[in-house]
């Protein structure tokens, strides 16, 4: 398996070369040159496997010439051995069509964790294999921060830098990434920033030919497809449980950067039958507006009580452009040039049509949000955080066939947003014992300027150079 830009310009790299490159060097995002596909009775089979079984199965595809299958088992054994739930990521139901797909199961309470316990593993593998070092770079909104430092700290060969917005991020969300304090950790709090800001910055750093040049620079957030592609396997698991092949299961998804949905949409490609994917957002809703308008036009970010997703630009979005463009890199390069430029952008009819076929939208305020967690917890003893919440309200709304199971993914503990929570249901979540301490442990960050240049001085400060 090879993987190939959106932008059309890059080279082409194997499994090893795109985990470790993060970000395409003509700005791109990697994608498989093909989607591999299973044929139903192939997904049949993979029912009752356990998790960490089931994710070589699924992934072993996208990985060979890199990695054996028996090497991949192994490494996904180890990740998901931390979780704190023997089904990693369980499913429970609410009511007769809606069910939660519990993702926080892992060692920083968000679905994160599934992914990136499995892409530390991933860079220690391919980094002992050569004397380089990576420098990894990125921006966080709230969770891929704690899920990404937890992952490598620590680890030989490996420095991260991780940018996040200040005042941007709940307190457990700052502490879960502050409270670490490995050498090889550098936290960065921007002034005058928001997630969009920090973003930028990164993709910047990957197109800088005097960072480069340098440093390995390496990537963590969803840009990276290896997250990606370990983001699939719960569409399989909780599919499974719920009767696939043989009967189709909707996904309801919280998103602001595009990726976990995209995931669902990777599922599909590869054979799993999925009913819809329901993109749920909430006031930042450039998503819905590009999905339900076809106007995909960057807004001002405004705070939410869910703010992992206060997002205005969704990097992953442009996978998809790319699939449903006919896998044109040069057409898309431009089509990304002009939001680029301008900030706006308008779907192609092509884009437009095969989005919808598996796609559909919706938008939830605060009010729908408090609601929806309101109603969980009355109705269903079931306290959620507020992105679960998005995303449970556009489920309950999506008017599917009663016959079809919806299941709502759950991407955080309600405790990581407490305030919230509370103020919806009148009741306070308590963390899980094992991160009980978070408040007592000593912090360690950097406040920075919101600015390229204030964050790559900091950098090369910092980080080991190439050898």
């Amino acid at each position: 398996m090879d993987y190939i830009s959106t932008r059309g310009s890059a080279p082409a790299l194997d499994f090893e070369g795109a985990t470790l490159a993060g970000l395409a060097s003509d700005g791109g995002l990697y994608v498989p040159r093909e989607w591999p596909r299973f044929s139903a009775d192939e997904i049949a089979a993979m029912a009752g496997l356990p998790y960490a079984e089931l994710a070589a199965r699924v992934m072993a595809p996208f990985v060979k010439g890199s990695l054996s299958e028996e090497r991949l088992l192994e490494l996904t054994r180890q990740a998901y051995g931390r979780f704190a739930h023997d089904a990693v990521t369980p499913l429970k139901q609410l009511d007769g069509q809606q069910w939660l797909l519990e993702l926080f199961h892992g060692p920083t309470l968000a679905f994160k964790d599934v992914a990136l316990q499995l892409l530390g593993l991933l860079f220690e593998e391919f980094l002992g294999r050569s004397d380089r070092n990576l420098t990894i770079v990125g921006a966080t909104s709230g969770d891929t921060g704690s899920a990404a430092i937890d992952a490598v700290a620590g680890r030989a060969k490996v420095d991260i830098f991780m940018l996040h917005p200040k005042g941007r991020v709940s307190d457990v969300q700052r502490r879960q990434m502050t409270t670490v304090l490995a050498p090889n950790v550098h936290n960065i709090a921007l002034e005058h920033a928001n997630f969009d800001d920090a973003q930028a910055i990164v993709k910047r750093v990957f197109n800088d030919s005097h960072m480069t040049d340098r440093f390995a620079i390496g990537a963590v957030n969803s840009i990276n497809w290896a997250r990606l592609m370990a983001q699939v396997v719960y569409y399989f698991a909780a599919a499974l449980q719920l009767g696939a092949p043989h009967r189709k299961v909707a996904f309801s998804v919280p998103t602001g950067n595009f990726g976990d949905v995209f995931a669902g949409y990777v599922a599909a490609q590869m054979g799993l039958p999925i009913e819809k994917l329901i993109v749920a957002t909430n006031v930042n809703d450039i998503l819905h507006r590009a999905l339900a308008q076809g106007d995909y036009s960057q807004g001002t970010v405004t705070p939410t009580a869910a703010p992992s997703m206060d997002i205005q630009v969704s990097s992953n979005f442009e996978r998809l452009l790319f699939d449903l463009g006919g896998r044109d890199g040069k057409a898309l390069a431009e089509q990304m040039a002009g939001f680029e430029a301008t900030r706006a952008m308008q779907l192609t009819n092509a884009q437009r049509e095969g989005a919808a076929a598996l796609f559909t939208s919706a938008r939830a305020d605060a009010d729908e949000m408090a609601s929806t967690i309101r109603w969980a917890w009355e109705s269903c003893g079931e306290m959620i955080d507020p992105h679960t919440a998005c995303g449970l309200f556009a489920a309950r709304a999506a008017g599917l066939p009663q016959d079809v199971p919806v299941v709502t993914l759950a991407t955080a503990h309600p405790a990581k947003f407490p305030e919230a929570v509370e103020r919806a249901t009148g009741h306070r979540p308590s963390l899980p014992t094992r991160v009980g301490d978070l408040f007592e442990r000593e912090e360690k960050c950097t406040t920075l300027p919101g600015t390229f240049e204030a964050v790559t001085e900091f950098v090369a400060i910092h980080a080991v150079p190439k050898a």
